[in-house]
Order: C-alpha cells, then structure tokens, then sequence
C-alpha cells in the first residue's frame, strides 16, 4: 500500500504574529491505532534498512524521481550508514526570527509495530517565513520505537539541499535522526532549536 495514504494531509503552518508560534490541524482517519504498549523483544539490535528500500520509500512518499531520491539517500548513508527505522509524515513551520514547528508521521521499523509520532519545537535565529512539508527521517542507533519519545537539539542552518530535497540532523545520545524535506514556501535563513517527539499533539512547542 502506498505510505502516502497511510498520513493525513493538512498540516499547516499558523499565524506567525507574537512569538511566530504556529498550530496544525489534523484528524486521524485512516491511521492505525498508536501502540501504547507493545510487547517488544527482550534483548537484540534493530533490523536495518538498505539503500534501495530506502530510495524506494523516499521516492515512493515523496512523490520525487528515484534519482532525486538517490541523491539525498547517498549521502546520508555516506555519512551514517543503514538506519534501523524512518518516520514518514508531514509538517508546518513559521517563524519570524523566533519559530515553531509542528509535525505528524508514523514510525517504521522492522518487526516492530508502527507507532503514530508527534512532534514540535521552537527555534530562533535570523529566520523568516513558513513552509509546509513532507518529512522522511532516517532514523539511526534507535533499537526501540518508545526510544524516539525525547528532545532532539538541530541546527537549520547546517542543512543542504539535494535534488529539492533539504536535509539536515538531529541528535539526542546515541540517537541520530537524518530528516528529508520536501514541501512549499518561502523560507530564509538560519536557526538553532530542538524538536521534541511525543506520542500526542503538544499545543506548546516548548
């Protein structure tokens, strides 16, 4: 099936006024039920994924050629090598100066049950504009879906840009997250922030 109707569209960025915070709005139709308690194996290293079941997914969620895919794929698996899950979803962000963002997605690993992620963050920084977006992160060193669940500290400014696609890291311990971006709007500059995961919406992204 394709992963693309398994993430309800319609994540937006809002009024960017005061703090430049913004909120989305979703439903859960056509999403699986989060797994709140999922019997999870004692001991044991996550499966990983390869390049071309990577490329494949990236391109398939995306809605970009193999060839963009492979691009930004290449290099992120240059530098980290297989991940052991993705999260793919969607997201919206504003700022003026000081910003939010807001995102949704649902956690793949192999032999593990998918588990709906939320996620939202401050940043601040000379950064203008809002973007909503398609979002497949590369997760790394994460052996357990409940593990995702903190804050991950980034910096906007060190992303680049690949075949339209903006990728940029995340890390929190061991934990690498590699975010692929695809979307629409005006966006300028450079900011520093964190991104918290959670399993529910948080209005405040602090």
């Amino acid at each position: 099936m394709d992963r693309r109707t398994l993430i309800v569209s319609g994540l937006a960025a809002a009024g960017t006024a005061g703090l430049g915070a913004c909120a989305t709005a979703q439903t859960t139709e056509g999403l699986p039920p989060p797994q709140h308690d999922p019997n999870y194996p004692a001991s044991g290293q996550a499966e990983t994924y390869s390049r071309d079941e990577i490329v494949r997914d990236v391109s398939d969620f995306m809605g970009v050629t193999a060839e963009a895919a492979g691009g930004a794929v290449e290099r992120i698996f240059a530098e980290n090598g297989r991940p052991t899950g993705y999260i793919a979803g969607e997201e919206g962000s504003a700022a003026i100066a000081i910003g939010a963002r807001y995102g949704r997605g649902l956690l793949y690993m192999k032999n593990r049950p998918t588990q709906e992620v939320f996620w939202q963050g401050p940043s601040v920084g000379w950064d203008f504009g809002g973007n909503a977006s398609r979002v497949f992160t590369l997760c790394y060193n994460l052996h357990y879906p409940d593990a995702i669940f903190q804050r991950f500290p980034g910096v906007e400014g060190t992303a680049y840009l690949i075949g339209g696609m903006g990728v940029n890291y995340q890390r929190a311990n061991d934990i690498i997250l590699a975010p692929i971006r695809a979307g629409a709007g005006l966006r300028l500059g450079a900011n520093v922030g964190y991104l918290a995961y959670s399993r529910q919406r948080n209005i405040f992204p602090f």
